[in-house]
């Protein structure tokens, strides 16, 4: 069996229902991947199951960017800031093909939230928390270097600004390859598997029985301990547990808008501050420009948020007021993305107000709940939760579940020797990619998306046969069978979406592949036509709601800044680099 292959997914279902684990964790976001990994590598025996795909909640929908919040400074949150701020640096050294060091620049204005006392202080204090490294220290600029790093930048009432180092990840793809590492390591894991039913024996939860969503099968699977990382869905499970009592979430949603690097040609990344005290990314990336992010109390489907017209709106009015000369409209959006964020309910705080931090609960049938929390501090959320299970879980007769060593371990993809050594091997498997008859540029994209499973890429590359490849190019028929067998890429969607991010950075190459993909994907794993139709009408929908706002009317008084502060909450009842492939 081919360690994570969708063709075996039934098979690893029978194995699970057969099997008893150590633990269960309910939820394939980054938590869950994070946990899965660090106890699958203590010892314990792990099983993961996600009702969706893989990553397809927050954690393919965040601002892409593994931060240390330096906006949470002006909340006091000195400690969160700490933590997840030294995260940063390992999630890099741990995986640089997925996470890039990105230059920052922190403009301030006369009349703005910050001005060159504060932004100095903060950015300094923030080196400090963070544990910085002296090359990535901020640096100070006065009004004419700051203008001159990003010439879209307003000129009326600039003061200066500040620079600083964030890491600009591939969300979706981060998750993916935590993932991979831990069933690599033996854990097992199923997208698309929905725990319906929670089992008991003498009032503690001994397992789940959960149900196929592809062709409607159920299974048994039973462990000692069940964790529930569903991210949004948390309090739907507490609810099931009979445990949701005391602290809850609070969803808000988070868009962001994507164009075109020709018709938004920034070219240093900025964070902003708006009108209503708001802070805004405008991020470069392969090519395009990707601003965000909105946060608004948020009801309706967990499962499926949309882009509304009073957040384009904002977004929109934002860039222009900061960037005046790029005079951006509705037109110009290329795709969007909407996201939720389950945060810790707090009274009287606006979204934006409420931390950001994590918190674990544990109900009287032992069920461990994590809840909160931010994708830089996935790994240490990670420990925390492992670290208890250790302490609850006998280990019988044999050894001590061993200590967390998940802070100094590669991801899959990232055993290319550091973060140092990372530019020369891609240097040094580009040139082996063009050797076996790829573009530079081609070798040069797989090499950077997958660290050091590139080799596999061009294996399957050599294997490329028109007769068999339904029209596909070479460099995409090697992405969608990697895809598939190796990432377990069920459908069209978890392709376009979760394992390349094309939808969001890529659109007209989602619309030129999608039909050759779908063909290849229904040989591959044998769809039947329903199956087939089924699931190029969900990409359908996918690329429509990327681009076009959901049909819903704000209330007449809800001016931009309110909306966007939370004081209007968000009702509805929505629906269930070269090329970027």
């Amino acid at each position: 069996m081919r360690p994570f292959s969708a063709a075996e997914r039934e098979q690893r279902l029978v194995r699970m229902q057969n099997s008893e684990y150590d633990i269960l964790i309910i939820g394939g976001g980054i938590t869950g991947a994070g946990i899965a990994l660090d106890a699958q590598t203590r010892g314990m025996k792990t099983a993961l199951i996600e009702m969706q795909d893989y990553a397809g909640g927050t954690s393919s929908r965040s601002t892409k960017l593994v931060h240390g919040g330096l906006r949470y400074l002006k909340q006091l949150q000195v400690k969160m800031v700490a933590d997840v701020g030294k995260e940063r640096a390992v999630v890099y050294e741990n995986g640089p093909h997925v996470t890039t060091p990105e230059w920052m620049l922190l403009p301030f204005y006369k009349g703005g939230t910050f001005g060159a006392l504060s932004t100095s202080f903060g950015l300094r204090l923030y080196d400090y928390l963070a544990g910085v490294k002296r090359e990535e220290r901020r640096k100070m600029l006065n009004v004419d270097a700051t203008a001159a790093k990003e010439p879209l930048l307003k000129k009326e009432g600039l003061l200066g600004g500040g620079t600083y180092v964030e890491y600009r990840t591939d969300d979706a793809r981060l998750t993916i390859e935590v993932l991979k590492k831990a069933v690599s390591a033996g854990a097992d894991a199923v997208n698309y598997l929905k725990a319906e039913k929670l089992l008991y024996d003498n009032g503690k939860l001994t397992g789940v029985i959960a149900k196929d969503s592809i062709d409607g099968k159920e299974y048994r699977i039973m462990a000692r301990q069940i964790v529930n990382a569903a991210g949004p869905w948390v309090d739907e499970l507490r609810a099931k547990d009979h445990s949701k009592r005391g602290k809850t979430l609070r969803l808000t949603k988070g868009v962001h808008l994507v164009f075109d690097g020709a018709r938004f040609p920034l070219r240093q990344a900025v964070y902003f501050d708006t009108k209503d005290k708001r802070m805004i990314f405008a991020i470069p990336r392969d090519g395009k420009t990707y601003v965000g992010t909105t946060d608004t109390d948020y009801i309706g489907d967990t499962a499926y948020p949309r882009m509304t017209e009073a957040d384009r709106a904002y977004l929109l009015a934002a860039c222009n007021e900061m960037f005046p000369g790029v005079r951006l409209t509705d037109r110009d959006v290329e795709s969007s993305w909407a996201g939720l964020r389950p945060l810790i309910y707090e009274e009287g705080k606006s979204p934006s107000e409420v931390s950001r931090r994590d918190e674990i609960f544990t109900s009287p049938s032992g069920l461990i709940t994590i809840a909160g929390g931010k994708l830089t501090g996935y790994r240490k959320m990670a420990e925390h939760v492992t670290d208890l299970i250790a302490k609850r879980l006998p280990v019988g007769s044999g050894p001590a579940w061993k200590p967390c060593s998940t802070r100094t371990m590669p991801l899959s993809g990232g055993d290319v020797g550091g973060s140092r050594a990372f530019p020369g091997f891609v240097r040094r498997m580009t040139a082996e990619g063009e050797r076996l008859g790829l573009s530079g540029a081609e070798a040069r994209l797989l090499t950077e998306r997958y660290g050091s499973n590139v080799s596999e890429l061009y294996r399957l590359a050599q294997e490329w046969r028109a007769e068999e490849a339904h029209g596909l190019p070479r460099i995409v028929y090697a992405i969608v069978r990697y895809s598939i067998e190796s990432e377990m890429a069920l459908k069209p969607v978890d392709l376009f979406i979760r394992r390349t991010g094309a939808l969001f950075f890529d659109i007209d190459w989602v619309r030129t592949y999608k039909g050759q993909v779908i063909e290849y994907m229904a040989d591959s794993l044998r769809y039947t036509e329903a199956d087939k139709q089924a699931y190029a009408a969900e990409l359908e929908r996918e690329l429509h709601a990327a681009v076009t706002p959901e049909d819903r009317e704000e209330p007449d008084d809800a001016g931009e800044a309110d909306y966007i502060a939370g004081s209007k909450t968000d009702q509805r009842s929505g629906e269930a680099a070269g090329p970027n492939v």
